[in-house]
């Protein structure tokens, strides 16, 4: 799967754990879906998953790895990614926008995404073989690409994974889970709780002032494919200063926040939360134990993890001059958990790996 900061590969276990304290539960909704690592995760778990983002490029990522079927969409998707991996290269908007002006791919691997994106465009393909095509290409960016992560700026020098060739490789698509057809929806957070209903919620929202639509514009774009207008070094889409979220606000964060929990269609909740956001553990606990269907009781399990890449090398300028220092290297992500009482009784195990209560930094 590709780069993205916020990823939660390695809390997934977890979450899964966490998940089948629950029992009965079939279907689990995932309202900031993201990469969809976690409902790919969830969905190969047998659990029927609802996957929502309000950013299209994780909505087609969703659409990819939580709503297609293998046995639907496999054996097509296969053969255009042959017949795709031989087109030659025809440069267009992505080259000179993201090869060019920017230095997000080298120009000879820009010219093959434009070829290549030309073509699905004009196949006119069913939406989910489309959106298998449409992260195959996203991925095959993102394994010659020339950054640290971000898309916020590039490399000062190209990377040395940029100078191989785009290669397709057909995502890891998986067969209908027992629980039933996955579904992937592009909605606001909000709409999307008070539409989708689960036995489970599991909710994963920003938390702090960086937008993921910021962070990932290239995608937004191969995915959209609409050739926006653009702006900085960084060649980022002009919507990026339109689309805000609240959840991007401090001050508007936790009002924003309770709304979503108390708009949420399902009788386990779970909110993953990192020691960098907007709430304290001890605020986003007292937040969750005053819910409507909350035993009063909140489980919290801890977990430490390094900061991403661009967090540990800290800050240059253009000219490549450090003018900012790493201010700390590690940081604690939280699951926090709202049950009924049996349920939470069974997740106590869980917790003694979590620091006592009020010790994470605020």
């Amino acid at each position: 799967m590709i780069k993205y900061i916020g990823s939660k590969r390695a809390l997934v276990p977890r979450i899964l754990e966490v998940i089948r304290a629950a029992e009965g539960a079939r279907s689990v909704v995932d309202l900031f879906s993201g990469t969809s690592r976690v409902g790919h995760a969830l969905k190969a778990a047998g659990y029927r998953v609802l996957a929502n983002d309000h950013n299209r490029y994780a909505a087609t990522l969703a659409r990819c790895y939580v709503q297609a079927d293998a046995e639907d969409v496999r054996a097509d998707a296969e053969r255009l990614i042959r017949e795709f991996n031989g087109l030659p290269g025809a440069p267009g908007y992505f080259t000179q926008t993201f090869c060019e002006r920017s230095r997000y791919v080298q120009p000879k691997n820009g010219a093959r995404v434009d070829a290549i994106r030309e073509a699905i465009a004009r196949r006119g393909l069913d939406p989910d073989l489309e959106s298998v095509l449409l992260v195959s290409l996203m991925e095959a960016a993102d394994r010659v690409d020339s950054t640290t992560g971000l898309q916020m700026a590039y490399l000062k020098s190209w990377s040395p994974r940029s100078f191989n060739d785009l290669e397709l490789r057909l995502p890891a698509v998986l067969p209908r889970a027992a629980a039933g057809k996955g579904v992937a929806t592009c909605m606001d957070a909000i709409e999307a709780a008070e539409t989708l209903e689960a036995d489970v919620a599991y909710i994963d929202p920003p938390y702090n002032q960086h937008s993921y639509l910021g962070n990932y514009h290239v995608w937004e774009t191969l995915v959209r494919w609409d050739r926006p207008e653009v702006y900085g070094v960084a060649c980022k889409r002009i919507d990026v200063r339109e689309r805000r979220s609240a959840f991007n606000s401090r001050p508007a964060f936790p009002i924003v926040m309770e709304r979503l929990l108390r708009s949420v269609r399902a009788r386990v909740r779970i909110v993953s939360f990192s020691s960098e956001g907007y709430l304290a553990r001890p605020e986003m606990e007292r937040l969750l134990a005053a819910l409507p269907g909350s035993s009063g009781e909140v489980i919290t399990i801890a977990q430490d993890f390094r900061r991403y890449v661009g967090a540990q090398i800290g800050i240059y300028s253009p000219g490549g001059r450090k003018v900012g220092r790493v201010s700390h290297l590690r940081n604690r992500e939280y699951l926090f958990v709202v049950a009924d009482a049996e349920t939470i009784d069974r997740l106590r195990p869980l917790q003694a790996c979590a620091e006592p209560a009020g010790s994470a930094p605020g």
